[in-house]
């Protein structure tokens, strides 16, 4: 997988948690991350997912029911940068 398929991917998947406001305490299920994506790219997904985890953009929260994810509020401005740089939408 190349560099900018990969940024491609991190921004569409902070994309699609920031048009839907799951920020901070508002939590959706890990498995949402992969929907929109070709299913063949799902074990690139999961990932570039843990890759997002890992610099702090996500946030997990671990419940009885499976692992929640969320965008980490207090890089919320790095992450609409990151965004607009990649694909172009300002969240402005």
């Amino acid at each position: 997988m190349d560099f900018q398929n990969e940024a491609w991917i991190k921004a569409t998947i902070l994309y699609h948690l920031r048009r839907k406001r799951v920020i901070g305490a508002k939590h959706t299920h890990y498995d949402t991350l992969k929907f929109g994506f070709p299913s063949h790219l799902g074990k690139d997904i999961k990932k570039i997912a843990d890759e997002l985890i890992k610099q702090g953009f996500i946030v997990v929260k671990s419940t009885s029911y499976g692992l929640q994810v969320s965008l980490n509020k207090d890089k919320l401005r790095e992450i609409e940068d990151f965004i607009k740089k990649v694909l172009g939408y300002d969240f402005q």
